[in-house]
């Protein structure tokens, strides 16, 4: 009997997080893609990577800390195993990407005209006005700071950039410390536009980094420079609030906000001609070890670059613009309560706009006809339509109730912010419940029509967030079915006030139901496959990694169901072993946009059960998270989910990557004479139009 728990059949979340950051280095890397884009993808990286120290790495640390020998997972890794693989992994990522751009993307940017001109390269002009620049703009806000008794090292915000100088000679009071440090002021641009006149080039860059290398010594009058070297510190971003102890959670996190820049260190960038010394120095500063130094050839913060398209007006390096489109339902009805009475509207974002859920809340925020709105916020872009819509709507005198997730990473101040402005406009905001984020995308409308009161219900795979919208693959569904009304009415009952949940008819929740039932439908495939019927699973997702329905997908696979895995990201289950999971495959399709919708599908005998969720596949979604999983139940609709979100990219032989047993993606390559087939492609030619 096969033990299905033992750790050799299960991945490590850590290491599958920097195998997914691979794939993206390898979009960065196909020269199919528009150069500016590639250099996106490059930045792309940099802000994954920063995020998985700030919150994975940080979390191994913590580990190290207290016993390094725990076991983190069922992969088995103890915390200093994990770790030292981590390092050797992201070391040699890092390296590959910067060889990238320093190879490959800056030298075919140069010849189309977009240039970063390096110190060395500068010309008499360029100098000049570097010089000119650094005077007017940079040294009237830079603060040196000479390390002796008197001034210790400074505290290092979290991924700023600063300069560790070392110098030779004495100053004005006769100090020869030998080493100071330069923060640079966030508020300073990291990319400085040349003026045409002197470019050399249409678009020539220089980097703030090589300005102040260039004029540091101007700050140390007297002295001379033997090196200045920059680096870059990154710091456990977790943010600990006790909210089970804590009377106001919003009071609370404010002033734990601060804390965040300066968290534990477990990450420092530095370049790579950085003295030996000077990196020991700082290692020791920052209480780190040689496996947390990173020595890179370039910026120390390649995020910054993302900044480079938007400057750049070159149609012809980025990929075509499109119009999303609008449902005939919305285009043939311009009310949308009328619209949604007519039938269930499926919305396939960034293909078709984002529009009618924006248009939704604001004829609901002026509708005189509409009670009460209530809404999940989970994130949200800081100048909302939606929430503008929202306050407008309690300044109208509608019961708006809105659960605000508090604690949902790197937003926690945005969120707090629109709390504060929803409060003061009359709106209830409530936090949701402790212990437990708020993940579920719920949007309610209640309405009076003629003697009833109707609800109209938005439910969705993604953020309330228009931005994003236009770059998540994400599935949103209005309807005003009245059971499905009431399920999202009684979760909101849950949120917002105390007792027990009554049953839902159609909606499956976490942390209460979701989990069962997914594991039920799992073995009824299973059971379907050894009476001998079709059984059939496919579900996509951003990750899967919690054991339990791992195991059970590999007890139906030994049945002989049939499943595919759609896994953006990490993916702990491996696939194609022999006796075990031959079964099962497993994609990923890295692209244009971000795959962030979530699909779950059962042949279920022929019924065909088919589920969309804000929920992926982790212990966190089932058990530590409030998630909604609902069903789509017009056959048409379904069938539009089944082409658009599943089976377009089961045929990607593009943008599409195969997992094997030892955990390693391999691209998919278009089988000889086979038409090349792009999911993000085909569904752009479907749904949307050529902008013009």
């Amino acid at each position: 009997m096969v033990n299905l728990d033992a750790p050799e059949y299960f991945i490590n979340r850590e290491l599958g997080l920097l195998a997914f950051n691979q794939r993206v280095l390898e979009q960065a890397e196909d020269t199919h893609n528009p150069l500016l884009e590639r250099l996106k993808y490059v930045c792309i990286v940099s802000s994954n990577l920063d995020e998985l120290f700030e919150v994975r790495v940080a979390g191994l640390k913590e580990q190290l800390k207290y016993d390094p020998n725990t076991i983190g997972g069922p992969d088995g890794l103890t915390a200093r195993q994990a770790f030292k693989e981590v390092s050797v992994t992201a070391h040699k990522l890092v390296e590959r990407q910067y060889k990238l751009l320093n190879e490959v993307l800056f030298p075919e940017l140069a010849k189309q005209g977009i240039r970063f001109v390096r110190r060395n390269h500068w010309t008499s002009e360029q100098s000049e006005w570097i010089r000119d620049y650094f005077f007017r703009e940079l040294m009237p806000v830079l603060t040196p700071i000479g390390l002796d008794p008197a001034h210790p090292f400074p505290r290092v915000l979290n991924k700023s950039l600063n300069f560790a100088v070392e110098l030779e000679g004495k100053d004005a009071f006769g100090r020869n410390s030998g080493t100071a440090i330069v923060q640079a002021p966030r508020s300073l641009p990291r990319l400085i536009r040349l003026p045409k006149e002197v470019a050399d080039s249409e678009y020539g860059f220089v980097f703030l980094t090589s300005i102040l290398h260039a004029h540091v010594g101007e700050l140390f009058s007297g002295m001379h420079v033997k090196g200045c070297y920059q680096f870059r510190v990154t710091r456990n971003s977790n943010l600990f609030v006790d909210e089970e102890e804590v009377k106001n959670l919003r009071q609370a996190l404010q002033g734990e906000l601060t804390h965040r820049h300066f968290g534990d260190e477990v990450r420092l960038e530095v370049a790579d001609n950085c003295s030996p010394e000077m990196a020991a120095f700082l290692l020791g500063q920052f209480g780190l070890t040689a496996d947390d130094l990173y020595r890179v050839n370039g910026p120390v913060n390649l995020v910054r670059l993302m900044q480079i398209p938007d400057r750049v007006d070159r149609s012809d390096l980025k990929f075509a613009p499109f119009l999303p489109s609008l449902p005939k339902e919305v285009l043939k009805q311009p009310d949308i309560f009328q619209a949604i009475r007519n039938g269930d509207i499926l919305l396939h974002h960034p293909y078709q706009a984002f529009t009618p859920v924006i248009d939704f809340i604001q004829q609901a925020a002026v509708d005189p006809d509409v009670m009460a709105i209530r809404q999940t916020i989970y994130r949200t872009s800081t100048d909302s339509m939606l929430m503008e819509a929202l306050i407008t709507a309690a300044q109208n005198g509608k019961e708006v109730t809105v659960v605000v997730e508090l604690m949902a990473r790197f937003d926690e101040e945005a969120n707090i912010n629109w709390a504060e402005r929803l409060e003061a406009a009359g709106a209830h905001v409530v936090y949701g419940v402790v212990g437990y984020k708020t993940h579920a995308k719920m949007l309610l409308v209640v309405r009076r029509e003629e003697d009833r009161l109707r609800r109209y219900v938005h439910l969705g795979t993604g953020n309330y967030h228009p931005r994003t919208a236009k770059l998540y693959t994400d599935f949103g569904l209005f309807t005003c079915n009245e059971e499905i009304g009431a399920d999202v009415n009684n979760i909101f009952v849950q949120l917002t006030g105390l007792g027990k949940g009554n049953k839902l008819n159609h909606l499956l929740q976490s942390p209460f139901t979701l989990h069962p039932a997914m594991m039920e439908m799992v073995k009824r495939e299973a059971e379907h496959a050894r009476q001998g019927k079709k059984a059939q699973i496919i579900a996509k997702m951003n990750s899967l990694l919690e054991p339990e329905i791992i195991s059970a997908l590999y007890e139906a696979s030994q049945a002989g169901v049939k499943i595919d895995l759609i896994v953006r990201g990490v993916c702990a289950l491996r696939p194609g072993i022999p006796g075990v999971s031959e079964n099962i495959r497993v994609h990923s399709v890295i692209g244009r946009f971000l795959e962030h919708s979530r699909i779950f599908f059962f042949f279920d005998d022929g019924a065909q059960c088919l589920y969309m969720s804000s929920a992926d596949w982790m212990q966190r979604n089932f058990f530590r998270r409030v998630e909604t999983c609902f069903p789509v139940l017009d056959p048409k609709l379904k069938r539009r989910v089944i082409k658009e979100g599943l089976e377009h990219y089961l045929n990607d032989n593009v943008q599409s990557w195969d997992m094997n047993a030892g955990g390693v993606f391999t691209r998919k390559p278009p089988r000889r004479g086979a038409r090349h087939h792009c999911a993000q492609v085909e569904l752009l030619a479907e749904l949307c139009k050529p902008a013009k």
